[in-house]
């Protein structure tokens, strides 16, 4: 461990010892103390006691500015009076039934009204059984079964999906993407299934698809990668990848999950391309437990059990409950295209105020990040895909991250993070002034 690190990773301790405590006791029933691999960060996570708009309180009472917003998933901010109230008034009717009711028709007409690639839609409860159903359907749709993803790409912990996610330095082929088991003893035969394609390279990617065109059932990509700081794809790449698989029979699943946040329909209408299917989860379920897939009318039709029996099974006691689908509704509904450009418009200033910082230290870092999400990477070369991000100054990242942390600023632990309606140029500022702060002292 560098020294920089060590030092902020004592401040830290002397700041949370009642975190301590319950890091130890969460041990001898939770392997690591934990259900959550992104809850977990060295030397423990800090314990939540409460939240409200745009703040946390861990259980020793300090106070953190949250920009990590539990994985970007609380755009109205922490315990908000009106998800809290649809919450407590569905409470009391009955938080989950065996037969549909009228709450999963409101949020589906709202998301179906605004994303342009869905015509229908079903509810999930996170957003890696949205991405599971979302490639079922292709292979049903095509009678192919390989998928195409994106080295260093997230789309849940399923197996198709596990592969080349977070690859070491030392495991990568130099010459090209390969598919990199996410555990030792992961099938072989899953790997033969996934064709691993390097981020924004249209001439890589194009050849790996047309070699594999006659097996391919669908790409599945994150247009804005969220494991790259929140990386936005070039425009000319989206626009190859809409074409290829267009011309070939191929199914183009965009993972919005998270990018759906910058826009009342997404990534798909922030940038003009529009996939064929698209999963959701994070904001839609107001804090809930939530995930969805949608798209095309014919593909979706696989699910219709109204004709004889649906030719793709799909269960879920919890899908569409009533309590995670009104307080979708609240969220969307709050979400006015008014409130997204306020945010980007914010979020725009945050970066750009951050860059000036780097550039006024004479640090070589490069922020990224679209719309109201930011990434933070520390290395003179500008972040394009997944190798540009694993060749960072790692040590410097971790001090970034818990040196924010003793200044009350909770970012990802990849030091990225994400606005909220909450979020105004106060907030900015302090931010932007802790990370000034940080920097000077582990430079």
């Amino acid at each position: 461990m560098s020294s920089i690190v060590q030092k902020e990773i004592e401040k830290y301790v002397a700041r949370t010892p009642g975190s301590y405590k319950r890091q130890k006791e969460a041990e001898k029933v939770l392997p690591g103390g934990s259900s959550r691999g992104t809850a977990y960060f060295e030397p423990y996570p800090h314990f939540i006691e409460s939240g409200h708009d745009h703040y946390i309180v861990d259980v020793d009472g300090n106070e953190y500015l949250d920009f990590m917003i539990n994985a970007t998933s609380l755009i109205l901010g922490h315990a908000n009076a009106n998800v809290a109230d649809v919450i407590k008034d569905q409470a009391d009717k009955g938080v989950a039934f065996s037969g549909p009711t009228d709450s999963q028709i409101s949020l589906a007409k709202i998301l179906t009204d605004r994303i342009p690639s869905v015509d229908t839609i079903r509810f999930t409860n996170s957003g890696t059984e949205g991405t599971l159903m979302a490639i079922r359907a292709a292979r049903q749709f095509t009678g192919r079964e390989k998928i195409v993803k994106i080295e260093g790409g997230y789309h849940g912990s399923h197996e198709y999906v596990a592969v080349s996610v977070y690859p070491s330095k030392n495991s990568l082929d130099p010459d090209k993407t390969t598919a990199i088991p996410e555990y030792s003893k992961q099938p072989a035969s899953v790997l033969e299934d996934v064709i691993v394609v390097p981020y924004n390279d249209i001439e890589e990617t194009a050849r790996m698809i047309e070699e594999n065109s006659e097996t391919v059932a669908c790409v599945i990509m994150e247009p804005i990668v969220s494991s790259f700081g929140y990386t936005p794809a070039n425009l000319d790449y989206l626009e190859f990848v809409r074409e290829i698989t267009t011309r070939l029979g191929i199914i183009l699943i965009y993972d919005e999950v998270q990018s759906f946040r910058v826009a009342p329909g997404g990534a798909q209408e922030l940038f003009g391309v529009v996939p064929d299917m698209t999963t959701l989860g994070k904001i839609i379920g107001g804090g809930m437990p939530v995930g969805a897939f949608g798209g095309r009318r014919d593909i979706m039709d696989l699910f219709d059990p109204t004709n004889g029996g649906a030719d793709i099974a799909h269960a879920g006691t919890f899908n569409a409950n009533p309590v995670t689908m009104r307080a979708g509704e609240v969220v969307m509904n709050a979400l006015t295209p008014d409130v997204y450009e306020a945010m980007n418009n914010l979020g725009e200033k945050l970066r750009n105020q951050l860059r000036a910082v780097f550039d006024e230290l004479e640090v070589d870092a490069q922020v990224t990040g679209v719309g109201s999400l930011f990434g933070i990477h520390f290395t003179q070369n500008s972040i394009r895909n997944y190798r540009d991000v694993v060749n960072t100054d790692s040590d410097m990242k971790r001090a970034f991250f818990v040196g924010m942390l003793n200044e009350g600023i909770l970012l990802q632990s990849g030091a990225a993070g994400a606005l909220n309606v909450f979020s105004d140029e106060n907030h900015v500022n302090q931010l932007v002034n802790s990370a000034r702060k940080v920097v000077q002292r582990i430079r």
